[in-house]
């Protein structure tokens, strides 16, 4: 079956009255998209930002009558003129599985591979990791991760303890774990990526070695090596933290920084590690240091 989108622009004041009038008058699905390629980082615990120009999109089962639902949008949003508004057919499919279709098999570093689905793994005798899309973070298609991945397959963590700190999908445990190391230990404030972790954990075959746990619950001993691919914000907040999640010696891995963050979050972990830049990768980059004893 078809279906219709209709597509609306918005600005940010308007664009969840709109979402609320578009699902009472009989939308399936609503999604917010950037009319004019502005980013957005960072927003702070509880927002919910929009962009300046928004997209408010709606679909439609293939034979809503759209004039009557425009209609009605116009008496609800008077007297703020409708926005301007275009209506398009989608073809039904099976979105998830379409993406899938797209994302391939990719190598971080020399031997380390992400192998989706049931895809022959390009390597057989690389490190291979299977892992699909999901509902939490981390496939290793962003930059964040990449070098996070890369990094990891150069220093590889044989026989070590590891702290994947906003573990998402596990993607960093688990390649942390088939590099060898002796125990992971995931940290997420969202309990779905608890879970999406502890699934891919179990689809690698390294269950046994990684746990997955929210920030109040996890052990607190300290680690060999802790990895933290999250925002920079949150990166210097918890600096004080998860600099006493490294043992003396031990080393730590920092991603999901601006380049123009670089400096303030080297600033925040120069007391108790000799860190640096260790790699960029288009506005991102990763820092890499050893906690001083």
């Amino acid at each position: 079956m078809p279906w219709l989108q209709l597509e609306l622009e918005s600005r940010p004041d308007t664009a969840e009255r709109l979402s609320d009038l578009l699902t009472d008058n009989g939308a399936a699905a609503v999604t917010f998209q950037d009319a004019a390629d502005q980013p957005l980082f960072e927003p702070p615990p509880g927002a919910t930002p929009l962009w300046q120009a928004t997209r408010v999109v709606g679909l439609f089962p293939h034979d809503t009558d759209i004039p009557a639902v425009l209609e009605r949008l116009a008496a609800a949003l008077a007297p703020i003129p409708l926005p301007e508004w275009h209506l398009n057919p989608l073809e039904d499919r099976d979105w998830v599985r379409a993406w899938m279709d797209d994302f391939r098999p990719m190598r971080f570093g020399e031997r380390l591979w992400i192998v989706p689905g049931e895809a022959e793994p390009p390597e057989a005798d690389a490190v291979n990791i299977r892992l699909d899309p999901g509902l939490a973070f981390g496939t290793g298609t962003h930059p964040t991760t990449a070098m996070c991945l890369r990094w990891l397959d150069a220093h590889p963590p044989a026989g070590r303890t590891v702290i994947d700190y906003g573990c998402g999908s596990g993607i960093l445990a688990i390649a942390a774990a088939r590099l060898g190391a002796s125990r992971v230990i995931g940290v997420d404030t969202d309990p779905q990526a608890l879970l999406a972790t502890a699934d891919n954990a179990r689809r690698n075959a390294v269950a046994d070695r990684i746990r997955a746990f929210l920030p109040g619950d996890a052990p607190e001993e300290p680690a060999d090596l802790l990895l933290a691919n999250i925002l920079a914000g949150p990166l210097m907040t918890l600096a004080p933290q998860l600099a006493e999640r490294v043992r003396p010696g031990g080393h730590i891995v920092l991603s999901g920084i601006l380049a123009e963050q670089a400096t303030m979050v080297l600033d925040a972990y120069r007391d108790a590690f000799d860190i640096r830049q260790a790699a960029q990768d288009e506005d991102w980059v990763c820092l890499a240091g050893a906690r001083r004893a």
